[in-house]
């Protein structure tokens, strides 16, 4: 996933407003939740947060790691994933927050801040981490220390503890509308072609952060593929055969869950003007879609075969029942 600090002032109007009133105020509240889909900035936003937060009158700002700044984050998978992140190289993290690290950073909350009067504890995301994590992260939030806040990012509001969610103000970061997808994407990725920006725009459900990682992967001919099997069905295979071709013959499962996410936004961008005897289908073929989507991360697929199922999904919706089984 392309890194959404770019993009923290892109439709946040809202958040800062709220923020910066609360930075204001005589209070500030120690527990911060930012929830929205992944890669609409608010990993951007946290950052810059937490640094008004630390700042102080008469203290230069660093334009490093600042030491009252204390980020919570999957690690480094393995040893050779270490090497590759101080490298600045593509690595696999793991697949939680440990209770280690949380027990570690509340370790450094028994000092007080470093160069001021405040510290800003960022757990990005908040929904990774493990059970034992999350209740050891409770009892700071129930006694938070003086002067620290806490901004937990979360790409899915419905796995945090309850009781976590109670104790924090919640901003909440909108998907984008399209043209202010376009204008990042222009701003961004000038070298993408229109085809390309228009498939990234669909694929990425209002994610700026995903739309670029979706122009990385050019998915503009699958997605003219995509619009034909949908609008004319596929009597004779051709078109689910070239949807095979513009996947590749040895995809890797970021393309994989890419062509998903496509197929899916393709569907659900026939509701609108649709006909009544077809909503039945486009139904189940966004459901299957969906499922297939949460399988995929873990599920060892064909890619051969899961580009057919997706053609074969698409091809339902056509208008014309006769071309659903080709």
């Amino acid at each position: 996933m392309a890194s959404d600090a770019a993009f923290k002032h892109v439709g946040h109007e809202n958040a800062w407003r709220a923020w910066r009133s609360a930075l204001s105020g005589a209070r500030m509240h120690h527990g911060w939740i930012l929830a929205g889909r992944k890669g609409v900035g608010k990993a951007g936003f946290a950052l810059a947060a937490a640094r008004e937060l630390v700042a102080e009158p008469g203290i230069a700002e660093l334009r490093n790691a600042h030491p009252d700044i204390h980020l919570l984050t999957n690690l480094a998978a393995t040893a050779d994933d270490e090497k590759k992140r101080e490298e600045g190289k593509p690595y696999q993290v793991k697949r939680n927050i440990t209770v280690d690290q949380v027990r570690a950073m509340q370790q450094r909350l028994t000092t007080r801040p470093t160069l001021g009067s405040r510290r800003a504890i960022i757990v990005d995301p908040a929904d990774d981490m493990e059970k034992e994590a999350s209740n050891a992260l409770l009892k700071s939030l129930e006694e938070p220390p003086a002067g620290t806040v806490f901004l937990l990012v979360t790409h899915r509001l419905g796995r945090l503890l309850p009781t976590i969610r109670s104790r924090c103000r919640l901003l909440l970061f909108p998907q984008l509308a399209p043209e202010q997808m376009e204008a990042v994407l222009l701003a961004h990725a000038p070298e993408a072609g229109a085809a390309t920006r228009a498939a990234a725009i669909a694929a990425a459900g209002g994610s700026p952060g995903a739309a670029l990682d979706f122009v990385e992967l050019d998915l503009g001919k699958m997605h003219r593929l995509m619009l034909r099997l949908a609008a004319e069905g596929d009597a004779d295979l051709a078109l689910r055969g070239a949807l095979a071709d513009a996947l590749g013959a040895r995809p890797d499962r970021r393309r994989q869950l890419a062509a998903l996410d496509l197929a899916r936004a393709v569907v659900a961008q026939q509701v609108d003007g649709i006909e009544v005897a077809r909503i039945p289908a486009v139904t189940r073929a966004h459901a299957e879609l969906v499922r297939l989507s949460a399988e995929a991360p873990t599920f060892n697929y064909d890619p051969g075969l899961l580009v057919m199922q997706i053609g074969t999904l698409l091809c339902s919706i056509a208008a014309s029942s006769e071309t659903i089984n080709g």
